[in-house]
C-alpha cells in the first residue's frame, strides 16, 4: 500500500499522476535534492505529499502563504491525514502543544511560515522530530530576482542544520531560470535534480484586445462561452459593481475578496465551484489553491502588474485540457494606471522609515520593545491621523511584512467592548419598559459574566446567533444601551492585525533592508515595464512571449492567441449573405451597431463593411440615435 500509485489511489482517487509528477516523487524517494518547476495546476502539491505518506516521519513544509497553509491543511485533514499548521496568533502554551503533538502524535505535515523557523522553541522540537522531508512551496521567494522575495526565507536553510540528513523539495510555478539557480544555490543544494514542465499550454489561447467599452466586450465574450469564468479587477469595490451589472444583464455572477468575512468568502466560492454561478468577479486574491478544471474564460478588466501574477491566473483557465480563452481587456489609459498604480505608489526608503515611526508613535510602542506584541489595527484611521496616501503607506506595510519586520495579518472584524454602569436592579428595572433589547441585555450577561465589574470583549456574531437576531440589530441595542447611560461602549472596526517580530529601533530597523527596498522596486519597475510590453506588442505570438519571458528557447507559434489568428486567411463569406442577414434583423425595428454585431455571427470587420454599401445605395439609413434601419421604413 505503501507504493506512490497506491497512495495517490487511496487518498486522491487518481490511477494515474500528471507530466513529470512520477518522476519528481521517485527523485524525493532516493533522497535527492529536488526542483519542481511546474506551471499553476500542474499538481506541486501531490509531489511532496505522496513521498511524505510513503516514508515513515514527518514532513515540514515552509510556506508564506497563510490562506493556502489553511486551505492544504483542510484538505489532508479531509482526507484523514494528519496535519497542521502554525499561523500567527497562537499563543506560546499553544505552540508548544501542537510541536509536542508533531513529536509524538504521528502527524504527518507540519505547515509554517518561515519565521517560525527564527523561534528558539521552535527549532528545538524541529530537532527532535522524525523528520522525512523538507518541502519549500513558493521557492522563488528565497531569491533575491524572484518576484515577491522574501527576506525571511533566508532562514529555511537553518532546517538543513537541524535535519542535516534530511532531502528538501523546493516547488514553484513561476521561475526565470535566474531565479532557479539562485534558490538551488540559497537553499544549499547538493546535486539537485531538477524538473522544468513547459509553460505552454497548447488548449489555452492569450488574447489582448483593445476596447474603449470593456463592458461591451465583456458581456460578448461571456454570452459566446457559456461556462466557467474568472473576471479578476483592480480593486473591491469592483469586484462588487461588475457582478452587479453582469446580474442585471442576464449573467449569474458573485463576487471574491479580501474583505469579505470566510462565510461569505465560503458561500461564493461554493455556489462557483457549483456551476451555480457561471462568472466569479474577484481580486487577485482569489485563486490560490483552488482547483476548478471546467473554467473557460480568465478576463482581465486591468492590465496585471507582472507577467509571473498574471501567467499563474490566466493559468486558471483550461485545466481539463479543453480549449479556452485568457483574455486581457486594455485601452489607452491603462497605461497611465498601471504606472500610477505600481510604480508611482513604490515607496521609498526614507518614506518607510516615517511610516514604521509613525507605526510605533501609532501603537506607543517604546523603543528597544513591542517583539511579539499584536496590535488590532484599522488601516483608513492610521492613514488620516498621519495624512498618508492610502497606497504608498499600504505598500509601504507590505515591504514590513515581507522583509519580517512586522506581520500584517487581515481581519476585518468588529472590536467591541462593553461594561455595565448601572446595578442589577437599574439594568432589570429599565429592560422592563424596553422589551425589544431585553433578551439581547440579557444573552450578553448570561454569556459574559464579568461585565459588571470590568470593561468586557463580547463577540457580536455570538451574541446575534443566541439572541436570534442579527449582528446589527446587537449593535444597535448596544448603541441604545449606551444612550441611556445603561452601558460604556468601546466598538470600532478593525481592519487587521499587527504584530512586531522584531524590538523597535527606527532607523537602525530600516536600515537592515534598504539594499532590499531599492532592489525589489527595480524589479517592480522591470515587470511592469514587461507587462505593458506585452500588452502592446501585437506582432510576436501571445504564447511565445509569455514563454520567451520565462525563457524557453524551444517555442513556436500556438496558432490560436490574438496574434496568430489575424494571420490566418479569414474565411470568405459572401457579402450578400451579410447583407441579406442585416436587412432581415432590421426589419424587427431599429438596431444599433453593437446589437448588430451580437445578432450576427459575422465579424465586426464584416458587418461594418456591409452596413456602409447598404448606406450608400440608401436600403438603409442611421436616426438620430445612430441607429439603423431600413430606409423605406
Amino acid at each position: 500500500m505503501n507504493h506512490p500509485i497506491n497512495i495517490l489511489e487511496r487518498y486522491w482517487k487518481f490511477t494515474s499522476f500528471r507530466p513529470l509528477q512520477e518522476e519528481i516523487i521517485n527523485s524525493v524517494l532516493e533522497g535527492e535534492d529536488t526542483f519542481a518547476l511546474l506551471p499553476t495546476g500542474g499538481g506541486k502539491s501531490v509531489c511532496f505529499q505522496v513521498p511524505a505518506l510513503v516514508k515513515e516521519g514527518i514532513c515540514i513544509v515552509v510556506s508564506p502563504l497563510v490562506a493556502l497553509m489553511k486551505d492544504q491543511v483542510q484538505s489532508l485533514q479531509n482526507k484523514g491525514i494528519k496535519a497542521m499548521a502554525l499561523t500567527s496568533g497562537i499563543s506560546y502554551k499553544e505552540l508548544d502543544t501542537r510541536l509536542d503533538n508533531c513529536i509524538y502524535g504521528n502527524y504527518k505535515f507540519l505547515y509554517l511560515s518561515p519565521e517560525r523557523l527564527q523561534q528558539d522553541l521552535v527549532q528545538d522540537r524541529i530537532r527532535q522530530m522524525n523528520v522525512n522531508l523538507i518541502a519549500v512551496d513558493e521557492a522563488h521567494c528565497i531569491s533575491q530576482w524572484g518576484n515577491d522575495f522574501r527576506p525571511s526565507y533566508k532562514n529555511i536553510v537553518k532546517l538543513r542544520e537541524l535535519q542535516p540528513t534530511v532531502n528538501v523539495i523546493a516547488l514553484t510555478a513561476s521561475a526565470t531560470p535566474e531565479v532557479v539557480d539562485d534558490t538551488i544555490k540559497e537553499l544549499d543544494f547538493i546535486n539537485p535534480k531538477v524538473f522544468r514542465q513547459s509553460f505552454s499550454r497548447s488548449n489555452l489561447a492569450y488574447m489582448t484586445f483593445t476596447e474603449e467599452d470593456k463592458l461591451f466586450r465583456l458581456k460578448a465574450i461571456l454570452t459566446k462561452n457559456k461556462a466557467a469564468s474568472i473576471v479578476y479587477v483592480r480593486n473591491r469595490k469592483a469586484t462588487q459593481d461588475i457582478s452587479n451589472f453582469l446580474e442585471s444583464n442576464g449573467f449569474t455572477a458573485t463576487f471574491y475578496h479580501g474583505g469579505l468575512t470566510n462565510t461569505e468568502k465560503d458561500k461564493a466560492l461554493e455556489n462557483w465551484m457549483n456551476n451555480q454561478k457561471q462568472v466569479m468577479v474577484a481580486t487577485n486574491a482569489f485563486g490560490m489553491g483552488i482547483d476548478k478544471p471546467d473554467v473557460k474564460t480568465v478576463i482581465h478588466l486591468n492590465l496585471p502588474e507582472s507577467l509571473e501574477s498574471y501567467f499563474q491566473e490566466a493559468g486558471r483557465a483550461g485545466r481539463d485540457g479543453n480549449k479556452a480563452f485568457a483574455v486581457i481587456l486594455k485601452n489607452k489609459s491603462d497605461e497611465l494606471l498601471v504606472r500610477n498604480q505600481f510604480l508611482k505608489v513604490l515607496p521609498q526608503v526614507d518614506f518607510i522609515k516615517l511610516v514604521y515611526r509613525k507605526l510605533s508613535s501609532y501603537f506607543q510602542v517604546p523603543y528597544g520593545e513591542g517583539q511579539e506584541e499584536t496590535f488590532d489595527f484599522n488601516f483608513n484611521r492610521f492613514c488620516k491621523t498621519y495624512g498618508f496616501n492610502t497606497l504608498l503607506a499600504y505598500n509601504a506595510i507590505l515591504i514590513l511584512d515581507r522583509t519580517s519586520i512586522i506581520t500584517l495579518t487581515k481581519l476585518f472584524k468588529n472590536s467591541t467592548q462593553v461594561l455595565f454602569k448601572v446595578s442589577n436592579n437599574a439594568l432589570f428595572s429599565y429592560l422592563e419598559t424596553h422589551p425589544q433589547i431585553s433578551i439581547i441585555a440579557k444573552s450578553i450577561l448570561r454569556t459574559y459574566g464579568g461585565a459588571f465589574e470590568q470593561e468586557t470583549k463580547i463577540n457580536t456574531t455570538l451574541m446575534a446567533e443566541k439572541a436570534s437576531t442579527s449582528e446589527d440589530k446587537i449593535i444597535e441595542a448596544l448603541v441604545l444601551l449606551e444612550k441611556a447611560e445603561i452601558i460604556t461602549l468601546k466598538h470600532s472596526k478593525t481592519d487587521a492585525q499587527i504584530t512586531y517580530l522584531v524590538p523597535r529601533e527606527d532607523e537602525k530597523t530600516i536600515n537592515r533592508i534598504t539594499k532590499v527596498i531599492k532592489q525589489q522596486n527595480a524589479l517592480k519597475e522591470k515587470q511592469v515595464l514587461s507587462v505593458l510590453e506585452y500588452s502592446n506588442n501585437d506582432t510576436i505570438c501571445k504564447s511565445v512571449q509569455l514563454l520567451s519571458y520565462f525563457e524557453e528557447t524551444q517555442v513556436k507559434d500556438c496558432g490560436i492567441c490574438s496574434v496568430c489568428i489575424t494571420r490566418k486567411p479569414s474565411k470568405k463569406v459572401a457579402s450578400a449573405d451579410i447583407k441579406k442577414d442585416i436587412i432581415k434583423a432590421l426589419e424587427h425595428g431599429e438596431l444599433s451597431s453593437r446589437a448588430l454585431f451580437e445578432r450576427l455571427s459575422f465579424s465586426e470587420e464584416n458587418i461594418n463593411t456591409q452596413l456602409k454599401e447598404l448606406l450608400e445605395y440608401n436600403i438603409i439609413s442611421i436616426t438620430k440615435t445612430n441607429k439603423y434601419k431600413l430606409a423605406h421604413i
